[in-house]
């Protein structure tokens, strides 16, 4: 650089000068903890103070006593924003006593304490470190882990790792600790070590000194390290070398940079992760052939670092001296002595010595280590030192395995031997700053010889290892990087502030407010290391001064309040400082472009260095000239530019293009003062001294000077040309022009400047620059501020088509004639014209028109990183007009020529990485193409629509092409770019409807609707009126349906009282009616529970409300309450427990199964009364339903089992198993099986298991091994069936519900297997079952049990022959489950009718509803929803004999039971429907509900008809009740109303034969109908058909307490066949539920073609699996396909609640699948 730059030397002026006070400091007075801390006045300590230097006392001088201080140290780091965006703030980590305070907040005002913690003991030190989380412990999935973030606090014992998350760790460290640091890969530790604790007896294997830890999980691992050796092999070993200490750790580059104490060296080291063979050499020390006592040494290791671990605080350890063994000290013992000393005269051979590239002499000498059988001598030694080689036995536990070490350092590079080498010469503080073209520089500071040492480094080419170059030394007292603008600070031994960047000196910091030390008298300024009393006053300036109000300082402290003065104060040249004798003291804390300067009074003030340049234009401009420029003539113009841009007083945001111009040009050569367009710039302030020589003082008077400048001006021109000027025919007055001819006499270029030389290759690029602007709306002012430029540089270099170019972009701002700056023919010899510079000007707009035409254009030259947006706009021209698909996939593409002076290899590959084109999407057209490919390179809409029209018109084409159909499999910013948001938001899949749904749970659960109270909750509440108010829109059927189902009011008890009654008889009368009417209610909440199925998310700090079972009436007229506790009436005992049962499982219901439930939840919701267990029992059952019980600790399941509640153990046995459905769980198996006699052996202890237990455990065995044909489960469970009545009164009652739980369980465990059962032939299974449908002789028990079974039962006499009555419905439904949908005739036509009046005599009519269900269930693809197909399932004898549903008169023969004839034929014909719901169910199929729905108004009819006594109203209502749910499961979810009359007809009969049961089949009809409040539907799938056959068993329960038949729990299986069918599509601008029409198309069956159907959503779809495609069509909205044949995966189908995102035409359009 010139001399003349050096004398003139420029001042940069920093701004935003404020007082720095640590955040914590202030903080820490009022935190909690701060009374015992008592901090009074805290006294600021740097650590970065050295040891040695005096400058460590100034601060201390005044303190009395050093205890009463409080350490108090800070870190500040840029802040890290969790989403990821760019932030501008500090973040700062501040550290006193045993508090840390993490605070964050904008540049210096706005703090807030994001996080303070507070430990034991005193804090050592504190950090952040980012944990890798991820197993693989390669380098290469390094980059794609994902990271957790913590602070760490070093205490003297352990080490506590906090996370952002909130997660806490906590390490005990097995040694003392000197130092922590934060690495790329996790935290490293330096152990300390003291001189005294040399061990006593021979030396023994010294232990390491540095260790990892890469996740606060696990353990602490020694570090190795890897150096070349003699003959260049390499050796591994730990560290132990003492001498070594770290002073810097940088995670990118992963390097470390230590110091060897002994030799004053410092080195740097790579560090990464160690391979495998490197841990096996240094594991396997003992196939090295050393002496034994290296054998222990990793395990003696071992056993030293877990002995500690165990607890005991390293002070304390037995192994203190041990831990400290290899700080031996240097005595004529250790060989490595004389080797160390460096009084060797041969200097080569001393270098060569002292180079760790040797691996010997930087650790503490090979014969610690006999690795290397290169070196004999050494190992003689050590052998030598030796004698008693197993000392080290007892230190070896035998069963520890050594720890494998995690990571390892590699040396890269060791600074030079001098001679003048002192001993301390530490570096006190290390950085790595880089320059302002990108070079890099590690930076020491050696504080004891003021200096700086700089060494340069950069990568090599593969990118694997770093090469550092020479040194540079700066004399420096103190140093700190300013990343932001690629600089650093430096403080000069004098007290000066210099800028640099590298190693090229920038210039002074000017800081207003702070004098500049040249200023003050130099005998008043006190030497750092003479500490007078002036300086060293303990006091903060602020306190100091606070009483001399009248004194106005130079920094303003947050005490002056008044403004004016603050203001005043920055620029009166007042002394304040001076007589305090301030100077800085040093720097610290670099953030972004902010630096905390330390004064020498203790205060500290933070300023901000200016950024490079403020405008777009400018940064663009810099950027390409610095990339076209060699880097040194690069950095060089840069230095000269920064200074002049912020010199005190610099430009304001409007002038920097102007001094940007005239700094450039005056680099170039030209004398931009003579030069007419730039000499009239306004700089709105001074002129930098570099620029311009101070100009004369202008005269009062005025010159010509003024007029000429006006006449010229803008403003005139304007003027000029206004409409008004001509109207008054006012004539242009001629500029005299003599004046520019003067100057273009003698204007010539000055060639011996910076740039001159490089004047084409700058115009070239600042062209390039220009063309790119124009490719950006946004930048119309730029462009035309360049033109000035760019015009005036083609007219010096002659470059006529250059000059065209312009004018016919820009004609009124392109003169055709101007001033010209002649250049020397000489000199333009000396211009480099580079290789890529053409005559012909590059344009964008010329190029894409000639590919519009179709003619071939050559490649449009482009600047890497600065003309993306040519390249961009060239590459989807080449792809989509010309149709080149090889464009973008490829790097070098033909229509692009990039420029480059050298070829740089990182932009390259920073190219390759952003432009790599992800073919895993399918890509079809090339408007797809094009649209993936720029999303891929990150173009958004909001550049599409900067970019002009008709350059965008291509795109805005592709992207219209791919809006209308787009691929379903697009990544979210596609969507976005082609305005589907409705897509995107089913990519990412649909975090909407969840937040939707529990706003309005919330809102409707707070407004109780009517006259409703707290206390009388219907459990209801909790439904998405939304989405039901869409469904069912026309009417109120949602509201009926709630008051049918509500079981929390009084019911209406309505007697009259006859004149013949006393007043005590009508009492009793009224509760005699209100039982009838319990019987009712108590039967409601099993269809409440299907009605509100899934509709909840419960608050985890709430308990689950659960709608209370009201047994009360209410008479009229005077409402006065009716109770059946009155004593008047007996009412049966236990009553209500089932009641409560079903009313806990409906409750339990609510909760969908994606809510957030954990274990202590389910505990909490505990009931503190007794007589609220039943509820509890349910509410268990009904979470295994919907798979939540699953997280209920083992623990918690034990205690309510043991607890011997009979209700509890049937729901947690049955949710249990419910939730493990066909998961064959051991554990849930054990648990089952104590509550089986028949699965425990024979000779255990016989445990009381209560019956309904029993047959709960058996129907949950059936649930775990579901579907998985398990042989010795079926074997148990077929035995079962039959189980024989014990001689004990054991099994003797409710036996048929037993058998018929075994024979379900049967058939689920071999759920459509059919005749497949493998290797269970020898059991005859569908033999053995078809006896127990028929009867026969009972064969003998076989397997374990038959000792059990010996004595028969004393109460029962059965004989030798099955009981049928008890065994038929189990073995007639195993058969229909096993062989179901097999299409079996020979098995199907065991179960077919008798068709003689002999053998129907033998057959329970009740069983043929069974038989007949059977025999159609498995004759699965006959079935047929048409009344004729109902009929043909009854044998001819009934249907010619029996008296059909309608007629009236009777048949004359005799020898037929007419009764008989009856009951079987209702039967039959109620099985058949049965069938039919099964085969139809959730199908809405339009045919199989008219043929049911006629068949249940027939039975209806029938049942008022005179001569239904003969059949019996009991089986008639059985058979209607049949009837009814099989066509609520036809019409689940739809909420059908002819259906939702029938069973409001039917929920009012409440007299007669009407029952509890039927009661409930009625509801459970009802609930179906409104499955899930519409959400949901039935499936047909196997496992749906065995839930529904438990669910929905045909033989009523006569009373609330009766489980004979069948039992009750089992009515809420029907959970497990219920699946989310229903479509809502959201419109995506609103985000609420719409309209939309949608076209379906079913895929073609045996029974129909492929055909299309179209609903209205929101609608319950079929299942999945017949349909082919989804579409929505319909005006409104965008059309969207869900292709349903490439398979379902995609859409999530668990949680396919679908929700189904759209969006307006003229919006734009949407899908998702999720819950609503």
């Amino acid at each position: 650089m010139s001399n003349v730059y050096e004398e003139r030397a420029t001042m940069i002026a920093a701004g935003d000068l404020q007082e720095f006070v640590p955040f914590g400091r202030d903080h820490c007075k009022h935190h909690p903890n701060a009374l015992n801390l008592q901090l009074r006045q805290l006294q600021p300590a740097s650590e970065l103070w050295s040891s040695d230097g005096a400058a460590g006392l100034v601060g201390s001088l005044q303190e009395v006593t050093i205890h009463e201080k409080q350490k108090e140290s800070w870190q500040l780091r840029k802040g890290v924003s969790e989403i990821g965006e760019e932030v501008d703030y500090d973040e700062e980590l501040y550290v006193a006593g045993n508090m840390v305070i993490w605070s964050k907040g904008s540049k210096s005002q706005a703090l807030a304490v994001y996080k303070a913690f507070t430990v034991d003991s005193p804090v050592q030190q504190a950090l952040w470190c980012d944990f890798i989380i991820s197993q693989d412990k390669s380098e290469k999935t390094y980059s794609s882990d994902e990271v957790e973030k913590c602070i760490c606090i070093l205490q003297s014992s352990c080490i506590n790792m906090h996370s952002i998350e909130g997660k806490d760790y906590i390490a005990s460290l097995p040694f003392q600790v000197a130092n922590v640091w934060p690495t790329k890969y996790g935290l490293l530790f330096e152990r300390s070590s003291f001189s005294h604790e040399v061990p006593p007896g021979p030396p023994r294997e010294p232990l390491p000194t540095m260790f990892s830890m890469l996740h606060p999980l696990d353990e602490i691992t020694p570090l190795v390290c890897k150096s070349g050796s003699l003959f260049g092999s390499s050796r591994v070993q730990y560290v132990v070398d003492h001498a070594m200490k770290i002073v810097f750790l940088s995670t990118d580059p992963s390097i470390v940079m230590t110091y060897d104490t002994v030799h004053g060296l410092h080195s740097v080291w790579n560090l990464r992760r160690v391979k495998t063979e490197e841990e096996n050499v240094v594991l396997k020390f003992s196939e090295q052939g050393g002496t034994p006592q290296h054998v222990a040494t990793s395990s003696s290791l071992t056993a030293h670092l877990r002995s500690l671990s165990k607890g005991d605080s390293p002070v304390a350890s037995p192994f203190q001296n041990y831990s400290s063994i290899h700080s031996q000290s240097r005595s004529t013992s250790s060989p490595s002595l004389h080797s160390r000393s460096p009084s060797i005269s041969n200097m080569a051979a001393l270098s060569r010595a002292h180079s760790p590239a040797l691996g010997v002499h930087s650790f503490s000498g090979v014969q610690r280590f006999n690795l290397s059988s290169h070196n004999q001598s050494p190992k003689r030694h050590s052998i030598s030192h030796s004698p008693n080689s197993n000392s080290n036995g007892s230190f070896l536990a035998p069963e520890t395995e050594p720890i494998v070490p995690e990571l390892c350092i590699d040396h890269l590079w060791t600074e030079t031997i001098t001679n003048t080498r002192e001993k301390n010469s530490q570096a006190s503080k290390v950085f790595i700053t880089t320059d302002l073209c990108g070079q890099k520089f590690l930076c020491f500071l050696v504080e004891s010889q003021l200096q700086l040492r700089c060494v340069k480094f950069q990568e090599s080419n593969d990118k694997t290892q770093l090469i550092f170059g020479s040194i540079t030394n700066i004399q420096a007292k103190d140093a700190a990087p300013v990343e932001k603008i690629d600089t650093m600070l430096v403080l000069e031994g004098c007290g000066n502030l210099v800028l640099y960047t590298g190693v090229v000196r920038v210039g002074k910091v000017f800081i207003p407010g702070l004098p500049a030390p040249s200023l003050t008298v130099s005998n008043t300024m006190p030497r750092p290391s003479t500490p007078l009393d002036s300086v060293s006053t303990p006091n903060p300036l602020s306190k100091l001064l606070g009483p001399l109000d009248e004194v106005v300082l130079l920094s303003p402290v947050p005490e002056l309040r008044d403004s004016s003065k603050l203001h005043d104060s920055l620029y009166n040249e007042d002394c304040t400082f001076q007589q305090l004798g301030t100077y800085i003291h040093s720097i610290r804390d670099p953030v972004h472009n902010r630096v905390t300067l330390e004064l020498s009074n203790g205060s500290m003030v933070r300023i901000t260095i200016p950024e490079i340049a403020t405008s777009e234009l400018v940064q663009t401009c810099l950027q390409a000239i610095k990339f076209i420029l060699p880097k040194e003539v690069a950095v060089q113009m840069l230095v000269k530019w920064y200074s002049v841009h912020s010199a005190p007083g610099g430009p304001s945001y409007h002038s920097e293009w102007n001094l940007f111009v005239t700094c450039l040009m005056n680099m170039m050569g030209y004398n931009t003062d003579r030069l007419a367009w730039t000499r009239n710039f306004d700089f709105e302030g001074s002129l930098s001294p570099v620029i311009a020589p101070k100009k004369a003082r202008p005269s009062e008077t005025g010159s010509d000077d003024d007029w000429e400048y006006l006449l010229s001006s803008e403003y005139h021109r304007n003027v000029e040309s206004h409409l008004l000027n001509k109207s008054l025919c006012l004539s242009p007055l001629e500029v005299s022009q003599t004046r520019d001819e003067d100057f273009s006499q003698n204007l010539s270029l000055d060639s011996s400047t910076l740039l001159f030389t490089h004047i084409p290759a700058i115009f070239f690029v600042l062209h390039l620059v220009y063309e790119e602007l124009k490719l950006n709306t946004l930048m119309g002012e730029g462009i035309r501020s360049l033109v000035e430029l760019l015009v005036q540089l083609a007219r010096d270099l002659k470059l006529e088509p250059y000059i065209d170019h312009y004018y016919r972009d820009y004609p009124t701002l392109v003169r055709t004639t101007g001033q010209v700056c002649t250049i020397d023919q000489g000199q333009t010899g000396f211009m480099h014209h580079p290789s890529f510079f053409t005559s012909e000007p590059p344009s964008i707009y010329q190029w894409v028109s000639s590919c519009l035409k179709g003619e071939g254009m050559p490649p449009y030259p482009y600047l890497p990183g600065i003309c993306e947006r040519s390249r961009l706009v060239v590459l989807s021209i080449a792809l989509y007009i010309l149709g080149d698909e090889s464009s973008v996939s490829d790097e070098s593409s033909q229509y692009l020529s990039r420029i480059s002076i050298a070829p740089q290899k990182s932009q390259a590959e920073q190219e390759e990485n952003r432009f790599s084109f992800k073919h895993s999407t399918s890509v079809s057209s090339l408007a797809e193409r094009l649209v993936v490919w720029m999303t891929n390179v990150g173009f958004t809409l909001r550049d599409l629509e900067t970019l002009p029209f008709g350059i965008a018109l291509p795109i805005r084409d592709a992207i219209y092409h791919c809006r209308e159909q787009p691929a379903s499999d697009w990544p979210e910013a596609v969507c976005l770019l082609i305005g589907r948001q409705d897509l995107s938001k089913q990519a990412c899949e649909g975090n909407l409807p969840k937040g939707k749904s529990s706003v309005t749970q919330v809102l409707s659960s707070d407004v109780p609707s009517g006259t409703e109270t707290e206390e009388e909750d219907d459990g209801m509440n909790d439904m998405n009126q939304e989405v039901m108010s869409l469904i069912w829109s026309e009417d109120l059927r949602v509201q009926d349906v709630r008051r049918l189902l509500q079981s929390a009011h009084p019911v209406r008890v309505n007697v009259v009282q006859y004149p013949e009654l006393s007043d005590h008889e009508f009492i009793e009368e009224k509760e005699n009616r209100l039982l009838q009417l319990c019987q009712r209610t108590m039967a409601l909440p099993v269809g409440r529970g299907m009605f509100t199925l899934f509709s909840y998310h419960p608050v985890p700090t709430e308990p689950l409300p659960i709608p209370k079972l009201n047994l009360t009436g209410r008479a009229p007229p005077r409402n006065t309450t009716v109770d059946l506790n009155s004593g008047n009436i007996d009412v049966p005992p236990n009553m209500t427990s089932w009641a409560s049962f079903h009313n806990g499982v409906a409750a339990g219901l609510k909760i969908a199964p994606a809510s957030q439930i954990d274990s202590a939840w389910i505990v909490y919701n505990k009931p503190k009364h007794a007589e609220l267990a039943n509820e509890y029992a349910g509410f268990l059952m009904a979470l295994g339903l919907n798979g939540h019980l699953t997280k209920l600790a083992t623990l918690n399941i034990h205690d309510y089992l043991t607890k011997g509640h009979e209700m509890t153990s049937i729901g947690l046995l049955l949710g249990v198993s419910a939730a493990k459905l066909g998961t064959m769980d051991m554990s849930i198996t054990r648990l089952l099986s104590i509550h089986i006699p028949a699965l425990l052996p024979p000779t255990s202890t016989e445990l009381d298991v209560p019956h309904n237990v029993q047959v709960a455990a058996v129907v949950g065995i059936g649930l775990v091994y579901q579907g998985t044909a398990h042989r010795h489960t079926a074997e148990v469970l077929l035995a079962e069936i039959g189980r024989p009545p014990g001689p004990e009164m054991e099994y003797c009652t409710d036996r048929e519900s037993y058998s018929l739980a075994a024979g379900l369980a049967l058939g689920m465990v071999c759920l459509g297997h059919g005749s497949n059962l493998i290797g269970m032939s020898d059991l005859n299974v569908p033999e053995q079952l078809y006896q127990y449908m028929v009867g026969g002789h009972r064969r003998f028990q076989a397997g374990m049990h038959r000792e059990k079974h010996k004595s028969p039962s004393y109460q029962i006499k059965e004989g030798d022959t099955i009981n049928v009555d008890v065994t038929c419905p189990g073995a007639t439904l195993a058969l229909a489950m096993i062989y179901l949908k097999t299409n079996n005739r020979s098995i199907a036509d065991w179960l077919r009718a008798p068709d003689t009046m002999y053998l129907l005599d033998f057959v329970k009519p009740e069983f043929l509803l069974l038989r007949t269900l059977a025999r159609c269930l498995i004759l699965w693809d006959d079935i047929l929803p048409n009344s004729k197909w109902v009929d043909s399932n009854v044998p001819q004898i009934i249907r010619e004999n029996s008296i059909s549903l309608s007629e009236i008169e009777l048949p004359c023969s005799e020898d037929l039971n007419l009764e008989t004839l009856s009951q079987a034929h209702v039967y039959i014909i109620a099985g058949a429907c049965l069938s039919l719901g099964f085969r139809f169910a959730g199908s809405e199929n339009l045919s199989a509900f008219n043929c049911l729905h006629k068949f249940a108004k027939d039975f209806m009819t029938y049942l008022s008809a005179p001569n239904a006594s003969v059949t019996g109203p009991y089986n008639l209502e059985t058979c209607l009740s049949a009837v009814l749910l099989s066509l609520a499961m036809v019409m689940a979810g739809s909420g059908n109303l002819k259906v939702l009359q029938l069973c409001r007809f039917l929920h009012m009969k409440t007299g007669g034969e009407m029952n509890y049961g039927f009661h409930l089949a009625h509801h459970m009809a009802l609930g179906l109908l409104f499955l899930g409040g519409g959400r949901y539907s039935l499936s047909t799938s196997n496992s749906s058909i065995a839930a529904l056959l438990c669910a929905l068993y045909p033989h009523f329960p006569a009373h609330s307490t009766d489980n004979r038949y069948h039992l009750q729990a089992l009515r809420h299986l029907y959970v497990l066949a219920a699946e989310p069918r229903l479509l809502v599509p959201v419109d995506v601008d609103t985000n609420t539920p719409c309209y939309a029409l949608l076209e379906v198309t079913y895929k073609g069956t045996q029974w129909y073609e492929q055909t299309k159907e179209e609903l209205m959503a929101p609608t319950l779809l079929p299942e999945l699996h017949l349909l082919k495609q989804i579409k929505v069509k319909g005006p409104r909205y965008w059309e969207l396909l869900i292709d349903l044949s490439k398979g379902t995966q995609h859409l999530n189908l668990k949680q396919f609640q679908h929700s189904l995102l759209i969006q307006h035409f003229f919006h734009l359009p949407n899908i998702s699948a999720n819950q609503l």
